[in-house]
């Protein structure tokens, strides 16, 4: 056996992926083929828009690579591109920020990976609400540093608040990372308890740093603003993913305090020299006219989804404590059919254990829970789900993501099938 790093002990697996495995076993079974009169399988458990990049970026990729423009950038990326986003937060967001404090990145987990490593060490604490998305923790854990989650239940919309912060925070805190809007639950942080935030963290010489890669997909003006007017001293992190619709194009930027750009430059120098330059030409095209009204159409969509979906589930008895008010996700409990005599074990796990995969397909605990649940609706729905599992235990039991970034019409055929199988 190959001698592998400890940090990799600290690095738990991305059930997201192992349940969507799982999935595909069970959608290349007779069961989901239309030929043998079966029912394909429906994706609601990736985080991914059905929107792809817009004409004119994908015009603007096929004109960079027909000019040869496919050379190293400067690490800190194209400075027209860092101009442009600056421009955007300007007229979106209503926050002058300087070109100069941008750093493009390879997507918004490359922003992560560089401002942990250029800020956090062993015997570091950072503080995260629970749930969170898995991979920020990870950033955290792979750095060396501890992530302590911090339960966030539905009063506080999922999320951290000042007066937890504050109670939570100890010696070897050194800073919070946040996700407003979220992922899983796409709740954001009021403008006045973000400000609140940010301020007992200055006041205790930590760092406050905010992943912003659904801001875009804000849905209630009450919520759609940047931490960025809090001063520049936050971090921010951003993608060219969600919003913009170009997720395997692998490009995302983060906004520094100006003493960190140039650490953060020469981490990236030396990781990656720099994003892919296709993407980043492309990237331009982002903030022309066209694309913005594309975008905003699209926005405009997915709050129509949602409003179809968070109702349509607790008619069904999926509870939705807190309605999204951004990105494209659902956090439901689904408690009420966790009870033995209504939910068996899934058949899916004697096929997860034939691929292999620890744990893919069987109950984290004795009792049922969202992981038995969402196996058992991918069995006997052909819905694909996400079960809590990867975002926190405190709610790991009961909760379930959904993610509404599909069709209208594989959402309504969704709930009807979910409908059906669990009454």
């Amino acid at each position: 056996m190959t001698r592998t790093a400890s940090r990799l002990e600290r690095i738990e697996p991305f059930w997201v992926m192992e349940c969507a495995k799982a999935a595909d076993v069970i959608a290349r079974s007779p069961a989901c083929d239309p030929a043998h009169g079966g029912t394909p399988m429906i994706y609601l458990n990736i985080g991914e828009p059905d929107f792809t990049a817009t004409p004119a970026v994908q015009r603007a990729a096929q004109a960079a690579i027909a000019a040869g423009r496919t050379q190293y950038t400067h690490a800190t990326g194209l400075p027209a591109l860092r101009e442009r986003i600056a421009a955007w937060y300007g007229t979106r967001f209503g926050v002058e920020v300087d070109p100069a404090r941008i750093v493009i990145t390879a997507g918004a987990s490359a922003a992560l990976q560089l401002v942990t490593l250029a800020l956090f060490e062993p015997g570091d604490e950072v503080l995260m609400p629970d749930p969170s998305y898995p991979c920020n923790r990870h950033f955290v854990s792979a750095a060396g540093a501890t992530p302590r989650l911090l339960p966030a239940g539905a009063g506080a919309r999922f999320q951290l608040d000042a007066a937890s912060v504050a109670a939570a925070w100890g010696p070897a805190t050194r800073g919070v990372l946040l996700a407003s809007p979220s992922n899983p639950t796409g709740t954001s942080i009021a403008a006045d308890e973000m400000a609140a935030i940010v301020q007992a963290v200055r006041a205790r010489g930590g760092v406050t740093i905010v992943d912003e890669i659904y801001l875009g997909l804000s849905y209630e003006e009450a919520f759609g603003h940047s931490a960025l007017a809090l001063g520049d001293d936050v971090i921010s992190i951003n993608s060219f993913s969600k919003y913009f619709g170009m997720t395997g194009w692998r490009l995302g930027w983060m906004v520094l305090p100006p003493d960190l750009v140039a650490p953060i430059e020469k981490l990236a120098q030396n990781l990656y020299i720099c994003a892919s330059s296709v993407a980043q030409h492309a990237a331009l095209a982002c903030f022309e006219p066209e694309s913005l009204q594309a975008y905003e159409q699209r926005r405009a969509e997915f709050r129509r989804r949602r409003g179809f979906i968070v109702p349509a589930l607790r008619q069904i008895g999926l509870d939705v404590p807190v309605e999204p008010d951004g990105a494209f996700y659902v956090w439901f409990d689904c408690s009420r059919y966790l009870a033995p005599e209504t939910l068996r074990v899934s058949p899916a796990a004697g096929r997860g254990a034939a691929l292999g995969r620890p744990g893919v397909g069987a109950s984290p605990s004795p009792s049922a829970s969202s992981w038995d649940f969402c196996f058992d609706m991918m069995d006997r729905a052909h819905v694909a789900l996400t079960p809590g599992r990867d975002f926190g235990p405190a709610q790991a039991e009961r909760f379930v993501r959904l993610s509404f970034a599909s069709s209208m019409a594989q959402l309504e055929t969704a709930c009807e099938r979910l409908a059906r199988a669990l009454r």
